[in-house]
């Protein structure tokens, strides 16, 4: 059975399971699977404990590779046993990331971060083991016969030691080593920085004007007799600033105060982190850190994804201006300036208003459709249905929050356990600030031969309940949370037999596309109709009309919503190809330019890429976005051209099995195409934003 690499530190809070999840575990193992409960680490000198003991376990495989002679290397003891390291050093990084993000303790979080750099300069530290590398190398030299996901491990593992520059000389090769190291640790940073970010700006009522009463009511937003504090860093807080605030100075101080969010710590930091990324590149061997990053993808190079987001650019431009005018004119109605511009504290305000005159439709009066947990309920409802699935609430043996709770899924016909997901939903202090999915355990086939099947935690902030009311969503946030439990379904359906391809470990620029596919849900009056209904009056559901009214509201701003997307990715892009050791200084100056040019301009005096945290984890990838909603809107065709539409069994079960169980085990086109039924086509994204197909 595959255990947490701590199990054998004497932790003091694990707790025996419940019968159910024992239950749950002793059925698995008839289908010869294991279904493990994470040991999480809850004191410092634990975190510690579990960073040495990884590291000395993943020194110690490394040298029983090493040592390996060239009549005893195989398959097994080598590619397969790099992949079982692997597996066991991404449990105990996997695991104290999600520490770090969500420990109540403050301590504790500065040691997952200690933990997490010690980890990732020992990973990066794996590629330059001479000794692995030439056992490798003379029997990769034996040009071994290999078939399908055995032949495509085999493959990128070597592709990833000339990725690393192994082929170089050694003192070049020790040199690139160097340099990633010190990358590893700056982007450890940097996400931290971005995470630790807070700002709290404080309001009058009348500063607030439009802003709902619900919101204001809040716990801990009434700070006084009249005085309101808000948090810049927490997305609720700022979307409800931005979409509601009638006062524009109300909405550029929110503006202003979340991009400039770490900006003292994070600047300077991207700044080397951007010259790092460039040495690496080139030192081996490519034009730019854009044709490295994007080398492994489904774009392939940097050139190419620059020319999408481009032509999207501008296939998107009549549109745009015709939707900035409109929210001029919207302006100029409510200042009496016939001068008056759009900025970018402006658009998402005026286009609430948009929505409200001309469609009718208040997403404020909407979130009383969108309770919390009949969302959930209702969702869980529906990927049961279309997926085959079964989910059955477990106590966890050990919670990290109060109100944390736990899954277990099952497949719904044969009872066989497929995984476990935690769920924490609500904003707090030293949180991750905004809505993902966290892997805890990746699937894969153990040496025993049995399956390790996955485990992982959604870690989201939504509206939190209210003594008189439980959390309402917005639309925004029902797409949301059916957007990350996608990824959640990503990674705990896999079948892959090795963890490198295992749940979302696909190619970065697809990773996006099966839940941006699934947002496509909570636009449908079907689906809606299963789970959302005012929370005062269940009887009472979302009349047709506001649903086609927010669709066509959601048309009407596309192209403001995308451009600014676009932005972000051309920003990153541009970043990975211009900024060298020579013109670092231009680093926040570039940005800028980039963000104005292809979308509003940035407020004055502001660093917006300071707190962009996908710059470390999407460098040169948050093209990616764009790339796959593309190939969602496409795939989302196999649902509405179902017998059931988006309720469809047949088209979810293909979806489970084509998508979702396979991978990243072959090639991620293949997949695609055997979902589809036939080749891709971007034409439904096109229809979807706006532009007119070719």
């Amino acid at each position: 059975m595959a255990t947490s690499l701590t199990a054998c530190v004497c932790l003091k809070h694990p707790a025996s399971p419940s019968d159910a999840l024992a239950a749950f575990q002793a059925r698995a193992a008839a289908y010869h699977s294991v279904v493990t409960v994470p040991t999480f680490e809850t004191t410092s000198n634990e975190v510690q404990a579990t960073v040495t003991r990884a590291i000395a376990e993943g020194n110690a495989a490394l040298d029983r590779i090493g040592k390996l002679t060239p009549a005893e290397a195989n398959f097994t003891n080598t590619v397969l046993a790099l992949d079982d390291m692997a597996y066991q050093m991404g449990q105990a990084a996997n695991r104290l990331g999600l520490i770090e993000q969500t420990s109540t303790n403050a301590a504790v979080r500065d040691a997952a971060t200690d933990a997490q750099k010690a980890l990732s300069d020992w990973a990066v530290g794996i590629d330059y083991r001479d000794d692995v590398y030439q056992v490798l190398k003379t029997w990769s030299a034996t040009a071994p016969v290999l078939t399908g996901e055995d032949q495509k491990l085999f493959a990128e593992t070597m592709r990833d030691y000339r990725r690393a520059g192994l082929e170089l000389p050694k003192d070049q090769r020790d040199q690139v080593e160097k340099l990633r190291k010190e990358l590893s640790a700056k982007e450890t940073d940097f996400e931290n920085n971005v995470t630790k970010a807070q700002q709290s700006l404080k309001f009058t009522k009348a500063e607030l004007a439009g802003v709902p009463d619900d919101f204001l009511a809040q716990k801990g937003i009434q700070t006084g007799p009249d005085e309101y504090t808000v948090k810049a860093n927490i997305t609720f807080h700022y979307i409800m600033i931005e979409d509601n605030a009638k006062l524009e100075e109300t909405r550029k101080r929110m503006v202003v105060a979340q991009c400039n969010l770490a900006r003292e710590d994070n600047i300077p930091l991207l700044e080397k982190i951007l010259v790092l990324r460039d040495e690496i590149a080139h030192r081996l061997g490519y034009a730019t850190y854009a044709d490295y990053a994007t080398e492994t993808r489904m774009v392939k190079n940097g050139g190419t994804a620059i020319k999408f987001l481009e032509d999207l650019k501008t296939g998107l431009q009549p549109k745009y201006a015709a939707e900035l005018e409109a929210f001029r004119q919207l302006k100029m109605k409510e200042t009496g300036d016939a001068s008056t511009t759009i900025h970018v504290w402006d658009w998402r305000y005026f286009a609430n208003v948009l929505r409200k005159t001309k469609y009718n439709v208040d997403a404020e009066q909407l979130r009383v459709y969108f309770p919390y947990q009949r969302v959930l309920d209702g969702m869980f409802a529906i990927y049961q249905r279309i997926f085959g699935l079964k989910f059955e609430r477990l106590d966890p043996p050990y919670k990290w929050v109060g109100d944390l709770q736990m899954y277990a899924v099952s497949d719904a016909k044969t009872g066989e356990p497929l995984g476990i997901f935690y769920l924490d939903m609500f904003p707090r202090e030293g949180k991750y600030n905004h809505f993902a999915q966290f892997g805890i355990i990746e699937g894969k086939r153990l040496a025993d031969g049995t399956y390790q099947r996955p485990v992982c935690a959604l870690i989201c902030n939504f509206p939190p309940p209210q003594p008189d009311k439980p959390s309402l969503l917005s639309h925004d946030e029902v797409t949301t949370i059916f957007h990350e439990f996608g990824h959640a379904m990503h990674t705990i359906l896999t079948r892959a037999q090795y963890s490198r391809f295992s749940g979302t470990s696909v190619p970065r620029d697809f990773v996006e596309a099966p839940s941006q596919m699934l947002e496509n849900w909570v636009w449908d009056k079907k689906v809606l109709d299963s789970f959302a209904a005012d929370y005062r009056d269940p009887g009472k559901k979302i009349p047709p009309a506001i649903l086609d009214q927010l669709k066509a509201s959601r048309l009407a701003t596309e192209a403001t919503y995308y451009r600014r997307q676009l932005s972000f990715g051309l920003m990153d892009l541009t970043l990975h190809t211009q900024i060298h050791a020579t013109n670092a200084d231009e680093t926040l100056p570039l940005s800028n330019l980039v963000l104005s040019d292809v979308s509003l301009p940035v407020a004055p005096d502001t660093a917006f890429v300071a707190y962009f945290g996908h710059i470390i984890g999407y460098g040169a990838g948050y093209y990616g976005y764009a790339w796959a909603d593309a190939i969602a809107a496409d795939m989302a065709t196999v649902f509405e051209q179902s017998p059931d539409g988006f309720f469809d069994r047949t088209a979810g079960m293909r979806m489970r099995q084509e998508i979702y169980e396979v991978g990243d085990s072959r090639d991620i086109n293949v997949s695609i195409e055997k979902f589809l039924g036939r080749p891709r086509s971007i034409n439904p994204f096109l229809k979807k934003i706006g532009i007119d197909a070719p």
